[in-house]
């Protein structure tokens, strides 16, 4: 196999540029604008809003390479583009290669016949999408809650704006394009199967598919290996008609884990193609971990259980939901993706859902993904309206898509579930095409039928979900039926439900929920000019998405919070609802075990800087949320849920699979002035893999006596003495709570190894939601905006982003609580 890399330099020109600028590949028209200085950041304040232009332009991308004589005389020479945004049609030399119209697709080309030895041109125009939606639309509408007609296109949807995101349509070469040549065959598919016949035995099945008119006299050797000693091998494997089957055994195998369930092994399995005449004809090599992962549904005392089980062991799945990182999906790197998926792991997260408004990610993702522990629920790219499951070619264009990338994913380790759709059964059908959905029938073609069909086909043992939300049982328009199946829970937020609705919660599996926040004041800082700082003002508002987002965030901020005294405060107040929101329910869902089995807050990251519901910000700071979901996903939980009315706080407890030991609850009830006026021990095994009440604390006599108002309620979880979660409970919303300030708190710091210190926050005093800052750089903290109980000392470790010296972290600090905020 011979490669020549396309990607690098090349020309851009348009119909809406003055002239040709230099380009980048793999790459997008606004990237290569910004890069040349042809155009301003459009996330910085309203600017987006004077680059719409390029959304309707045509462009072309050129340049020229060196094809060496000798590559001609290869049997075959395709042009290989792994993605093309997305109307586009492709010329070597001056005549074409061929076309392209589905951005999901990676497309190949045979251009033997074109090339010419020693230079060569290649040309790639895209097409504007809109015009063409605009046709399609007109002819025949599709319904949609987001851009109408944007089904018509196999494009990222969300390109075309969303809630939380801008609006800015690419176009270009958006991952990488090569030239591959080679003699006789090559490998054109591997299929990694694996039986688990014992915990001390497993086989491998590995299907092997070559493609060449002259796939005759071949063999593979397929070999296994961990860590660079081989553990199985078969030689010489036959291949006939292009097919070829290999059975491995692997003894005494390490099992791969979802993230804080155990390790996380991967085996290298590799395929080496040969004939008589070339003993190296092709190689195929990936990376795979042995595990079952399947979707466990039984009829069970409250309907059909949901949950997701690896090696027989049924686990609750702890995650967020995962859009694109960037909204020029090219420009998201490796360090970025690394950086975003151990921030979700640190915050004992085991499952990420690749949402399906977006794209399916490229390799680095899953293989991070495989490294790390996290479950991916792997949406088809559909999301939020309606398809034209009635067009042939539409469809023909979909299944390609769609055997495409299972066959790209399914050996990962990490791959969870296949899921048709994001939201289609949430009204968006009907009996038949309406102006606000499409038929059933019609629907069922595309995710009843064809995408449940090539998943049958291709990874029989990942299991596939029509929808998201859907109910499996009884009636399917009641998609968030708390008895079975997947529920999306928007009455907080979008219903406007307070949070206690979130105590009522008995569903299944929640695969989105979600408050919006603030982003970080220095993230902030970034998109707005002195003058934009106020959450009203025509920027902050543009910065926000969802129409009613900021006057929602101030609502529910009012109901639980007093009035912040300034914009800063605004935003860190923002950050402690949202965290005070998402605590409520991933608490509620995990105290109602093993009915619940399942939480995915909307959403882990943004794709640029703006008001949302990710736990962490479009410049990748965490926001107060992501340090709470840490706690509130530790393996180990105590819980509390406090009834004001009642005088009493139930305690619970819940454990992941593995963590069922004998634990100790202390419990301390203090006084706004820091005075311990009850306290107690609850001696208890936790539930392996499960959740208990251990007591209902009565509180009358304490409440009427010191107020519902100056009562904290403090818990400590301890196993083999070492504390694993702590928690609180109030009896009062804390606006109308008597908070100590910020002086109350004494700081210490010690410098550690390796450019990271620890401070050290105690008072005498309660104090609720503390956290640092700095003034010069960003802080990477194992734990942030914490309680204080009184007289309790908390360390907190810190990296700065930059070096700094003892005395500079100590006088660049910053120390805030809830009590600054107003």
């Amino acid at each position: 196999m011979v490669t020549i890399d396309l990607g690098g330099p090349w020309h851009l020109s348009g119909n809406t540029l003055k002239s040709r600028v230099p380009a980048q590949v793999p790459g997008c028209v606004h990237m290569d604008l910004l890069r040349e200085k042809a155009i301003k950041d459009p996330y910085y304040r309203e600017r987006e809003l004077d680059v719409q232009w390029i959304g309707r332009g045509d462009y072309t991308w050129t340049r020229t390479f060196n094809v060496p004589a000798v590559i001609l005389d290869e049997d075959y020479i395709v042009l290989q583009c792994e993605g093309l945004d997305t109307l586009a049609e492709i010329r070597v030399n001056g005549r074409k290669a061929g076309s392209a119209n589905n951005m999901f697709r990676a497309w190949e080309f045979d251009i033997a016949h074109l090339l010419e030895p020693g230079e060569n041109t290649i040309e790639i125009s895209f097409k504007s999408p809109l015009p063409y939606i605009e046709k399609r639309q007109k002819e025949r509408p599709l319904p949609a809650w987001w851009y109408r007609g944007g089904g018509y296109i196999r494009k990222q949807y969300c390109n075309f704006g969303w809630d939380w995101a801008p609006t800015l349509i690419t176009s270009g070469i958006w991952r990488p394009i090569r030239i591959m040549a080679w003699t006789q065959a090559r490998i054109d598919d591997v299929h990694v199967q694996q039986r688990h016949n014992s915990r001390q035995n497993i086989e491998l099945d590995v299907e092997i598919g070559v493609e060449g008119e002259r796939a005759v006299g071949l063999r593979a050797d397929v070999t296994i290996s961990r860590n660079g000693k081989t553990v199985a091998t078969h030689e010489d494997v036959g291949l006939r008609n292009g097919r070829g089957k290999a059975l491995l055994r692997v003894r005494n195998p390490e099992l791969w884990w979802p993230n804080g369930l155990g390790e996380q092994p991967l085996y290298d399995v590799t395929v080496r193609l040969k004939s008589n005449e070339n003993p190296r004809l092709d190689l195929w090599e990936r990376r795979v971990g042995l595990r079952t992962l399947s979707l466990s549904r039984k009829k069970d005392q409250w309907g059909e259980s949901f949950e997701f089980v690896c090696n027989g062991s049924a686990f609750f799945a702890k995650g967020a939901n995962w859009i694109p990182a960037d909204t020029f999906a090219a420009r998201v790197t490796q360090t970025e993706y690394r950086r975003l998926l151990e921030d979700a792991a640190s915050a004992n997260m085991n499952m990420l859902r690749v949402w399906g408004g977006g794209h399916y990610e490229n390799s680095t993702f899953y293989e991070l993904c495989d490294e790390l522990g996290i479950c991916v629920w792997q949406d088809f790219m559909f999301a939020c309206g309606t398809y034209p499951s009635f067009d042939e070619e539409f469809m023909a264009n979909v299944e390609a898509e769609a055997r495409e990338n299972v066959k790209r994913l399914r050996h990962h380790a990490c791959i969870a579930l296949w899921c048709g759709n994001n939201e289609l059964e949430q009204g968006l059908v009907d009996d038949t095409w309406t102006e606000h959905s499409m038929s059933w029938k019609d629907y069922g073609k595309l995710f009843d039928d064809l995408l449940a069909q090539v998943c049958k086909e291709l990874d029989p043992s990942t299991a596939y979900w029509p929808g998201s939300p859907h109910t499996p049982v009884g009636d399917r328009r009641d998609w968030n039926n708390p008895d079975s199946g997947d529920a999306h829970l928007w009455d907080v937020w979008h219903g406007r439900k307070p949070f206690e609705w979130y105590y009522g919660c008995r569903h299944r599996f929640v695969s989105e929920f979600g408050f919006q926040s603030f982003p970080h004041p220095r993230t902030v800082r970034g998109y707005t000019s002195p003058e934009d700082r106020n959450v009203t003002s025509p920027v902050m508002e543009h910065h926000q998405r969802s129409g009613t987002g900021n006057t929602l965030i101030m609502t529910y901020m009012l109901d639980w919070f007093r009035m912040p005294k300034d914009f800063e405060s605004t935003l860190w107040l923002s950050q402690l609802l949202q965290a005070f929101a998402i605590r409520a329910l991933v608490e509620q869902l995990r105290r109602n075990m093993p009915r619940s089995m399942g939480a995915i807050y909307w959403q882990l990251n943004d794709c640029w800087p703006v008001a949302s519901w990710a736990s962490i910000d479009g410049e990748g700071r965490w926001k107060a949320l992501h340090y709470i979901a840490r706690r509130f996903y530790a393996p180990q939980l105590v819980s509390a849920v406090e009834d004001p009315e009642a005088c009493t706080a139930e305690i619970h407890v819940t454990a992941d699979p593995g963590y069922g030991d004998a634990a100790t609850v202390n419990w301390f009830a203090t006084t706004s002035d820091g005075k311990t006026v009850d306290e107690g021990v609850l001696e208890t095994k936790l539930p392996n893999g499960g959740s208990k009440r251990v007591r209902i604390l009565k509180f009358d006599k304490l409440l009427k006596d010191h107020g519902h108002r100056n009562v904290i309620l403090w818990l400590e979880l301890t196993v083999d003495g070492k504390l694993v979660s702590t928690n609180y409970a109030l009896f009062a919303r804390p606006k109308q709570m008597t908070i100590a300030p910020t002086s109350s708190i004494s700081v210490t710091t010690k410098s550690l190894r390796n450019g990271t210190f620890r401070v050290t926050l105690k008072s005498k005093k309660p104090i609720l939601w503390a956290w640092l800052d700095h003034k010069t750089a960003d802080l990477r903290c194992n734990d942030n905006f914490v309680c204080l109980r009184p007289g309790k000392p908390v360390a907190i470790d810190i990296h700065p982003s930059k070096e700094l010296t003892a005395d500079a972290f100590k006088s660049g600090l910053i120390l805030k609580s809830l009590r600054d905020t107003w």
